[in-house]
């Protein structure tokens, strides 16, 4: 079904999705066929018709949320809903559910519309869909704002339909009639199914109809908090991922990597004994490495760990963090001269960002069958028609005969933009002749796989008589990797521009639309240098603001200082967002700002606005000897964030439950970023190969007290929520880190530091010895 919006409200409120967006009347269609089909299209709609605010900033007037949900426009009526015989409903969804709940949330706005309870709508993933064009693409936080209208849209329509099917068998009008729970009822009490309806309601043309959505004051199940419809399954094990799945022949397969990243293989020099090892079935060299199949993942690592190969070094051989700092330093734009002006003071801050890894649990993986006139692959794919298409250009095949399956993620974190594992799988079965199912080791995954580039934010203030004149932000940083592109080949193409210039178009663009500063600092301005080609880097959960932001909140607890006001008080009187200014509330209220604290322990508070919502955090930390010195086993003491109070503001939310959920997550994101969370560079490679020594947020400084208040908002639109909880955290914890030491740091994470805390793991072979002694270990 169809829709399109003939009478858009131009009224503009900040914050506002087009008006396209937020009206309840539609014009769509109910597809022909032998089954209930339904569909929504937004290609007709009025587009951006946002007037441009008076403030400086691009990201106030239209974000990138704006921009990928504009991108889906033209190809929504391609996404359907249909109802079957059994009364239930189907949804392939065009996006990667990574455990942000999108599979339950996409349920929800179905059952709402079409009168259905949750359990019976089966949310699948789309595999591949080349006429989607901009419309497969899972980032930015986008996957509710831009599907939340053409859903409902196809969910009504059917609804329409079934109605007047059932308006025939029960001898009523459709108007006259009631859906509920899968039941259409009539007046006088008779009813009939769903499941009875379905090939009645069904239509033999394609034709127009036309849908009123629900008003928010009818919704019964958007708003409500819902259980993920797979959490029993993930509980139970029985969640299928990648390397869960039984393809015919798809032995496991891993790959032999160079001991500097991104080196490439020359020789296997003991090829003849690989093959001749227990389990081993092929060897194949492809360009990253040299593959083994094997009838176990075990036997692969043990092939591997005893290969002889000749390795040419990788373009950062010999090259350490201190190397990369300095040609950070080297390419900082110069910020402007401060005022000629006695009664102005000015703040200069550099903050340094070492290089984080972008690894989910669910280490990147993939199943690839290639014959001499086809292919199928099985992947979690964020991007997959890029997928598809890179694919096939690199198998020599046109991109009809490939075939690409999105599977469920453990994880992203903006990782699975990119399909590096898929492709690597192709290649190595094109090689090899056979099925394959790769699987990268941890050690793939920290080394070689996508990381947080490392940056530098340097900022100067200038105030004067209690007010801030001028607030300018240079941020510097190893190029961010966009060439997955806006999920197609030609925007992927043009990301992949010879001397990086496409890529930093894409960077430029997206650091402009999702960065804002919104407090009143008189002349406010941010920039983003990029060098640096040679690191695998990609969109970690937040891309630029983390850094930024934390950078940005550091500075306001030093303006506020200078200006002898409260840290809270003082972004009171500066913050220029409403909502913003609730959330600030809100935390303050519910965490008890400025109740007295031991010394060495201290309170720090943050906001961020991002993604159509707005975003406030207070923590407590911990700085004392006893808690910084803890003697903690595979693991790093420091100091501890002992209380999280995390305020947002998320517009229209359809599952309380999992925003909550998602807020957690990206709380312990942000601990991480500031405490812990680091790669080491060293010689070429890095340091860390597994979760052993890559100290995300453990168990031991996890905080003991987490509070998630959800504000009601009248925004009426769905906000992002999957990175919503990452960088108003970070910030919180270093501003409580500076007020806890009476230090404000100059680079995150605060335990990245010589001598190391881990003894590293050997990079020949690249795959350490499967551990023995788990049982030791566990309690």
């Amino acid at each position: 079904m169809n829709a399109h919006d003939r009478s858009p409200d131009p009224a503009h409120e900040e914050d506002a999705a087009p008006p396209s967006v937020r009206r309840r009347s539609f014009l769509g269609y109910v597809i022909g066929g032998a089954t209930l089909v339904a569909a929504a299209d937004l290609t007709l709609a009025d587009g951006a018709v946002a007037a441009i605010p008076t403030a400086p900033q691009p990201a106030e007037a239209y974000d990138l949320n704006d921009m990928l949900t504009d991108s889906c426009r033209p190809t929504a009526n391609l996404i359907t809903v249909t109802v079957h015989d059994d009364g239930t409903a189907s949804f392939a969804l065009p996006r990667l559910e990574v455990g942000q709940g999108i599979t339950t949330s996409t349920a929800m706005l179905i059952a709402e519309e079409l009168e259905l309870p949750v359990s019976k709508v089966r949310v699948t993933l789309a595999p591949a869909r080349p006429e989607l064009l901009f419309n497969q693409l899972t980032g930015g936080s986008n996957t509710t704002i831009s599907t939340y209208t053409p859903i409902r849209v196809a969910a009504a329509a059917a609804k329409g339909a079934l109605l007047e099917a059932a308006a025939i068998q029960l001898g009523d009008t459709a108007e006259n009639l009631r859906a509920r729970n899968g039941v259409v009822h009539a007046p006088g009490g008779s009813s009939v199914t769903y499941a009875e309806l379905a090939t009645r309601a069904a239509s033999p043309v394609t034709r127009a109809v036309r849908v009123e959505l629900k008003d928010t004051s009818e919704f019964r199940v958007i708003g409500v908090g819902q259980s993920r419809v797979d959490a029993r399954d993930a509980v139970m094990g029985r969640k299928d991922f990648t390397t869960d799945l039984q393809v015919k022949g798809a032995l496991p397969t891993m790959v032999c990597r160079a001991p500097t990243l991104n080196g490439t293989p020359e020789r296997l020099r003991n090829r003849a004994e690989i093959l001749r090892m227990p389990g081993v079935r092929n060897v194949a060299k492809v360009d990253t490495g040299i593959a083994v199949r094997a009838d176990t993942f075990g036997q692969c690592i043990d092939a591997i760990r005893a290969m002889k190969v000749d390795w040419k070094d990788g373009p950062v051989a010999g090259l350490g963090d201190a190397d990369i700092v300095a040609s950070l330093r080297a390419a900082q734009a110069a910020l402007p001269a401060p005022p000629d002006n006695p009664l102005a003071e000015t703040i200069d801050t550099e903050v340094l960002f070492y290089f984080r890894s972008n690894s989910a649990m669910d280490t990147n993986s993939a199943i690839a069958d290639v014959r001499k006139d086809r292919a199928t692959i099985w992947s979690g794919l964020k991007s997959p028609i890029t997928a598809q298409q890179r694919i096939a250009e690199a198998l020599g095949m046109s991109q009809d005969r490939v075939k690409v399956n999105v599977v469920t993620g453990g994880g992203s974190f903006g990782r699975r933009l990119f399909f590096d594992g898929a492709l690597e799988a192709a290649k190595i079965s094109q090689a090899m002749g056979k099925p394959v199912k790769l699987m990268w080791h941890r050690a793939d995954d920290a080394r070689v796989g996508r990381g947080h580039p490392m940056s530098t934010s340097r900022i100067r203030v200038t105030h004067a008589n209690g007010e801030v004149l001028a607030f300018q932000q240079s941020h510097t940083s190893v190029e961010t990797d966009f060439r997955h592109g806006l999920g197609e080949i030609i925007s992927a193409m043009a990301a992949d521009l010879p001397a990086g210039y496409g890529n930093l178009g894409y960077a430029e663009t997206i650091f402009a639309l999702t960065q804002e500063v919104p407090y009143d600092f008189g002349v406010v301005a941010q920039t983003l240098t990029e060098t640096d080609d040679r690191f695998n880097t990609g969109s970690m959960r937040n891309i630029y603001s983390p850094d930024v932001r934390c950078a940005g909140e550091l500075v306001v607890d030093q303006l506020a200082a200078a200006m002898g006001q409260d840290a809270y008080e003082f972004r009171r009187k500066f913050l220029r967002n409403d909502r913003v200014l609730a959330v600030l509330d809100k935390v303050a209220e519910v965490g008890d700002w400025g109740r007295p604290m031991p010394k060495g322990t201290a309170q720090g508070i943050a906001i961020h606005k991002e993604y159509k919502g707005a975003s406030a955090c207070l923590v407590e930390i911990d700085c004392r000897p006893r808690v910084v010195d803890r003697d903690i086993r595979d693991g790093v003491g420091g100091p501890r964030v002992t209380k999280v109070t995390y305020a947002i503001d998320a517009g229209l939310v359809v599952n309380p439950r999992g925003l909550e959920a998602q807020m957690q997550g990206g709380i312990n994101d942000g601990i991480a970023l500031a405490l812990t969370s680091s790669l080491h560079l060293r010689d070429g490679h890095f340091l860390e190969a597994s979760w052993d020594n890559y100290f995300y947020t453990r168990q031991w400084n996890t905080p003991p007290e987490v509070q998630v208040v959800l504000l009601p908002s009248d925004s009426g639109q769905p906000g992002g929520a999957g990175e919503a909880g990452v960088a108003a955290t970070f910030a919180a914890v270093a501003c409580a880190y500076a007020r806890a030491t009476g230090t404000v740091p100059t680079y995150f994470p605060i335990n990245h530091r010589d001598p190391l805390q881990f003894k590293p793991k050997p990079v020949i072979p690249p795959i350490p010895q499967s551990p023995v002694n788990g049982l030791k270990l566990t309690y």
